[in-house]
């Protein structure tokens, strides 16, 4: 379960690295882009620690897919990106797929 957790946290702070990088304009705010690198480089530490019992597929599939679900609905919200129908159908799809990783899938650990 510890493992899981440090999953569930590498995909925070992977979601407020990225979200920091739209607010670090390409690296010319210090404060923003110093949250990207320290957030990225926890987000890697903590992958790396939910290794040791999550399948490395698994965890990385559901690290990139929350991700991206995530920093998708980040940016229609906060930065106001607008998200067409095509777009909300695929994060859709992308949701299901980690769901389906989730409650079916018989990977076991290494």
């Amino acid at each position: 379960m510890r493992d899981w957790m440090f999953l569930t946290l590498a995909i925070v702070s992977e979601v407020i690295g990225t979200s920091a990088l739209q607010a670090s304009a390409q690296f010319t705010r210090l404060v923003p882009a110093v949250v990207v690198v320290v957030a990225y480089a926890l987000s890697f530490w903590l992958l790396a620690l939910a290794f040791r019992s999550i399948p490395v597929g698994i965890a990385y599939a559901i690290w990139s897919g929350l991700g991206i679900v995530l920093i998708a609905s980040i940016s229609w919200i906060v930065f106001g990106q607008k998200l067409d129908l095509p777009a909300v159908i695929g994060l859709g799809l992308i949701i299901a797929g980690v769901v389906v990783l989730q409650l079916f899938s018989k990977v076991t650990p290494h």
